[in-house]
């Protein structure tokens, strides 16, 4: 799988952050390997790809693709996801490529766009957040325009996404929580070699009610698979 072609990249961005004294001891050089990360996210044009789609940090022209996907999706994505609402605007997918270089930056949130890698349409979207940097784990959540599900793109997306957060972020655990009549998002769950770990009471709050959610796993064996 060429997922991280630009896992070189990294290191020797991350060797030229210990050359310069970023980083002084061999404790600081584990904690801060996030940190440079982050650098290397932000400062680089990150592109991970499997052949037939791939995910890329969002980029300020990418707002205008990302509304009309979403537009298209409102049905089907809503229920699960309210920030995908009938009033969406181009004002909110502005808003919210424009705040993702910082999210990154600080270490909160890594969001990707996933494209088509033949034509580069806009698919949908994929991202690490709520990340715990005691136990090296974070959260993982993926969204797929009405017009494309069905041809494995989230299943592809949320491989890269954790590829990346098991070799560039060094996360140990990636999880998944998808609410228990969110059946679509639990095969994906599923194809991409998360272990289903049982179901949470009262795990999401979805427009103001408390739902069940299925939690799954994966950690970096599960992708060698």
């Amino acid at each position: 799988m060429n997922g991280l072609p630009r896992v070189n990249e990294y290191n020797r961005f991350y060797e030229r952050l210990i050359l310069t004294g970023c980083f002084r001891t061999a404790s600081a050089l584990r904690c801060n390997r996030s940190h440079a990360a982050h650098h290397l996210f932000h400062a680089m044009n990150v592109e991970l790809s499997d052949g037939t789609i791939s995910i890329r940090p969002y980029r300020e022209e990418d707002a205008d693709a990302l509304y009309e996907a979403v537009r298209e999706s409102i049905a089907e994505v809503s229920p699960w996801l309210p920030w995908c609402h009938e009033d969406y605007s181009i004002e909110e997918s502005r808003e919210f490529v424009g705040t993702r270089g910082k999210s990154a930056a600080d270490g909160e949130w890594y969001s990707f766009g996933v494209f088509a890698k033949d034509s580069s349409k806009f698919l949908g979207g994929v991202g690490l957040n709520f990340i715990n940097r005691v136990h090296l784990m974070a959260n993982l959540g993926y969204w797929v325009r009405s017009s494309s599900v069905g041809r494995g793109v989230a299943t592809s997306a949320t491989k890269l996404a954790a590829s990346f957060g098991f070799e560039e972020l060094g996360l140990h655990r990636i999880e998944i929580v998808a609410a228990v009549e969110n059946i679509a998002s639990q095969r994906v769950a599923e194809k991409a070699g998360a272990v289903r770990e049982g179901v949470l009471r009262k795990r999401l709050l979805i427009r103001g009610e408390s739902q069940d959610a299925v939690l799954f796993s994966l950690v970096p064996e599960d992708l060698a698979k």
